[in-house]
Formats: C-alpha cells, structure tokens, sequence
C-alpha cells in the first residue's frame, strides 16, 4: 500500500495531525479536498507516518482501524512507543501540527507543547483543548514558545474556538456584557470512535475528574452510558471560552457558562449548539445576540474545520515573524479552500 503522491507547491501547507482516533481521522477527511493544505505527517500511540509528497488519508485511516497504528504503512510508516517525539526529528516539511489529542491527563497538551519547544522545532501549533485549567498550562508557557519560533493557537475547535469567536463578535454590540452562555448538543453514532473525547465529558459529570475518568475501563464507560441511556448532561463545566473571553477583555469569566448534553448512541444533535450574548447598549437597552450552527453539522465539523481556520491563520502570523500563545478570542480564523 503506497501513498498518494499529491504535487505540493511551495504556498501550500502542510499539516501534521498528532492522534489518531474519530477526530484526528476526521481531521484527515476535512484535509481531504483542500487545495491550501495537504496531510504529510500523523501520529498515534504506537507510531506514525511522514510522506513529504502528502500522505492518503483513507489508506491511513484504513491502516489504523485494521492494524490498529499508522506505524505499519508502507511506505512512510515507523512503528515507536516515542511516536511524537520522533516525528517532530524526521518531519521536516511540517508547516504545522493540528493536535487532536486527548488532554488526559490534564497536563497532556502541555507536556506535548514541551516537547516541540525542545526539539527546537519551529512552526504552528494548533489544538482544541476544553479545560480552563490546562490553557492556563499553555498561557505559563508563553514566553518560551516565543522565544521557540512557535506560533501556538490554543481552544480552536468548536468551544473553546467557533463560538468563543462568535461571542467575541457579537459582544461589539454593547457597552457592557452581562453574560456569555454557549449550550451544545453533539451527537455520535458509537461512543468508541471518540473514546478520548468522551472520556474527557465524562471528567466533567459531578463525582469524576479527569484522572478518574482516564482511569476508566471501557466497560466502566459502558455500564455509566447504560445508566444515563448513552446520554451525557454537563452543566457549568470548567471551559476555557471563560480565560479566553476574559483574556481578550469581553467579560470576566464568572459570566461565562458553559453546558450541554453528548448523546452517545445517536448521530442527531439532541440540542442545537448556540451562544448567546447578553449586554448594555451605549443607549441603556438590554439586548441578546444568538449564534447557532445549524442542526446539521457534526462535531467534527464544527471542531475541525476552525482548528484548520485557525492553523491557516497561524502560519499568517508565523510568517510575519509573530510567535508566542494566541486564542481563538485573538485572532479571527481564515478560510481554507
């Protein structure tokens, strides 16, 4: 099995993807018809894949869910237990890494971050990280990764990303915002294509945290979904949309919530996804602006393509010779064709 040769210019990107599981293979298939971007590099567990010439995402996802890592590709794939540390050294023509990773434990993604700082790598970060917690982990990481000839774009998937974006926007409109609520609804046909994912929610249900869920079996996951009939509600979750409106000087983040309901069993969004502003115009009035993404949109839309948004913009500002940590709040994602 060979990869597809994709005739890469010199304006094209090229994306890494580390994980591998249901959004990093979704990250694949967005790549798919770009024309700005193409996949030379990924990375799972157990090894990882690098074609210069671009790799083919269905022989990859084909690959991983068949023989169970991207090592055993051929050609282009390594098997190793040090699969990102090892990518980043023999990668060289990755303009950019989308790292669809799972945050467990809460410390993962900035460890992974280290990691490149270390390596002397230099290029464009991008992630979707949820917790408040852990982008303060990246924000105490700030100036190295701008001392690294990083450009590192942080909560740029759906939210933290899209809405905290729309929220941002929509907050122009008033003097002064009362509160920020972002509600989601995300369905999936099989909890085990985002098992990481999942595992994150359930880190989020009162009695769990994020080790305590990590630490879960998968039949444990199933005995929990059975007793919720495969449905997860969280309510006032620790989201970074909060830091990074705070940050960007929209509200504090004791007006920001964040909640939602992951159905487990069903490809239908339970709820719409939407964010709603609530402010003071200069003139006195209280008003509410709604964002909502349509019904139709998976999650791995709504996460993958901003993160992609995002990356796109990132190399902009990489390129410009701007480094260091920016947020979804920050910087206005750009369209990928």
């Amino acid at each position: 099995m060979s990869a597809m040769q994709i005739n890469t210019s010199n304006n094209q990107i090229h994306v890494g993807v580390l994980g591998f599981g249901g959004l990093g293979q979704a990250a694949a298939r967005v790549l798919t018809p770009k024309q700005e971007m193409a996949l030379v590099a990924a990375a799972d567990q157990k090894g990882y894949a690098y074609n210069r010439q671009g790799l083919n995402p269905d022989q990859c996802m084909a690959i991983y869910n068949n023989q169970g890592s991207l090592g055993y590709l051929e050609p282009g794939g390594v098997l190793s237990n040090q699969s990102i540390e090892e990518l980043i050294k023999v990668a060289d023509t990755v303009d950019g890494y989308f790292l669809a990773l799972p945050n467990l434990p809460n410390t993962f993604m900035a460890d992974v971050a280290k990691q490149f700082i270390a390596a002397g790598w230099r290029g464009v970060l991008v992630d979707a990280i949820k917790r408040t917690s852990a982008v303060e982990q990246l924000l105490a990481l700030k100036d190295e990764l701008q001392a690294a000839g990083i450009t590192y774009m942080t909560g740029c998937g759906a939210t933290p990303g899209l809405l905290t974006a729309a929220a941002t926007v929509a907050a122009q409109s008033y003097a002064e915002i009362h509160s920020v609520k972002i509600t989601f609804g995300v369905g999936i046909a099989n909890w085990e294509a985002y098992r990481a994912t999942i595992r994150e929610d359930i880190g989020h249900l009162p009695g769990y945290d994020v080790e305590k869920a990590k630490a879960m079996t998968d039949a444990e996951v199933e005995a929990l979904l059975e007793e919720t009939n495969g449905l997860l509600k969280l309510e006032n979750m620790e989201h970074a949309d909060d830091i990074m409106l705070e940050l960007a000087g929209i509200c504090d983040r004791d007006r920001v919530t964040v909640g939602g309901i992951v159905d487990t069993r069903n490809p239908k969004k339970p709820l719409s996804t939407n964010v709603q502003v609530t402010g003071r115009t200069f003139e006195g009035k209280i008003s509410t602006h709604t964002f909502t993404l349509g019904d139709e949109t998976s999650m791995a839309a709504n996460v993958c393509g901003p993160a992609f948004g995002y990356l796109k913009a990132g190399v902009d500002l990489y390129r410009r010779g701007i480094y260091g940590l920016f947020t979804a709040a920050e910087v206005m994602p750009k369209f990928v064709r």
